[in-house]
């Protein structure tokens, strides 16, 4: 599994809106400068969180993003999913049902699907505010 580009800023804009978060909107520009990371580009990052409700949008002056709840609120598999779709180290584990029609007799699906239990659960275990309280040396003690 390899995290996306998009999905690694995702998580950073998140971070900053919450690192910032006075209840009032943060200019895209603002966040964009601090993480130095390109406005444009941005754009499409807060559109999909934007559309998947994580973040509040307002257009015009005083207009920008934040977050709709508490940071705590937010896990990391929330934000990944938005940008990342579901994460699952194969493609037969990627919908709601395994469509496969080796799945009663493959030997390998058990361990697939533990693998993505494992994931899911670590990352739905990390929220924005354990994030917030990390130095970044090593991961969030959960």
């Amino acid at each position: 599994m390899i995290v996306s580009t998009k999905g690694r800023y995702a998580l950073r804009v998140m971070i900053d809106m919450a690192e910032h978060d006075t209840g009032a909107y943060i200019p895209l520009m603002d966040i964009a400068k601090r993480q130095e990371i390109s406005e444009k580009y941005l754009e499409s990052i807060v559109s999909l969180l934007s559309k998947s409700g994580l973040v509040s949008a307002l257009r015009g002056k005083g207009g920008g993003y934040r977050l709709n709840r508490p940071a705590s609120d937010y896990t990391v598999w929330d934000i990944l999913r938005v940008t990342e779709g579901a994460l699952a180290p194969v493609s037969c584990l990627e919908g709601e049902n395994n469509l496969c029609k080796r799945a009663a007799e493959c030997r390998t699906l058990g361990m697939w699907t533990e693998l993505h239990r494992l994931v899911r659960g670590y990352f739905a275990g990390i929220t924005l505010a354990d994030l917030l309280r990390d130095d970044g040396a090593e991961a969030p003690n959960i």
